[in-house]
């Protein structure tokens, strides 16, 4: 799905997908307080996850030709992403 984006529709994902996990990342860093990663950091996290859930998924051979099938799997994976970092950065505080 990714794969075939022109460049133009690519930035334009990257900047529509970084304008709402920036909006969340908000959100999640007065939830989280200091145990999060400010809200860029769960912004830039959440960027990130969301795509590789994507990449991940298409790399799987797993076709996402429906918007929201797509949609599901990054955040699914951003959320992945946030999780797994943050219970990281809770286990590495507690050594």
């Amino acid at each position: 799905m990714l794969w075939n984006l022109s460049v133009e529709w690519a930035f334009f994902a990257v900047v529509m997908v970084a304008m709402f996990a920036f909006l969340l990342g908000l959100a999640l860093d007065h939830i989280m307080g200091g145990d999060g990663f400010g809200a860029t950091g769960n912004m830039l996290i959440i960027t990130a996850g969301f795509f590789l859930g994507v990449f991940g998924v298409n790399s799987w051979g797993i076709r996402l030709n429906d918007a929201t099938m797509a949609v599901g799997t990054g955040l699914a994976g951003a959320f992945v992403a946030l999780m797994v970092l943050v219970l990281v950065k809770g286990a590495l505080s507690r050594i």
